[in-house]
């Protein structure tokens, strides 16, 4: 089951690369809206990782 999940997220994690590429020549508007909908998915799960790492270099830094 778990194997099912993962393979489903790889695919989809393919299928909005493929499209982000695919928009940058000029696809179909469809294609331009997943493109922005993986974009941004992205960003917000680099900003979310890079408060999370802030959180715990503030901490560790308070016990020096």
């Amino acid at each position: 089951m778990i194997g099912a999940v993962l393979l489903g997220l790889v695919v989809l994690l393919i299928g909005g690369c493929a499209c982000v590429f695919w928009a940058e020549r000029g696809g179909p508007r469809w294609a331009r809206v997943v493109a922005t909908v993986t974009l941004s998915a992205s960003e917000l799960l680099r900003s979310s990782d890079k408060k999370r790492r802030w959180g715990q270099n503030s901490s560790s830094q308070g016990d020096d």
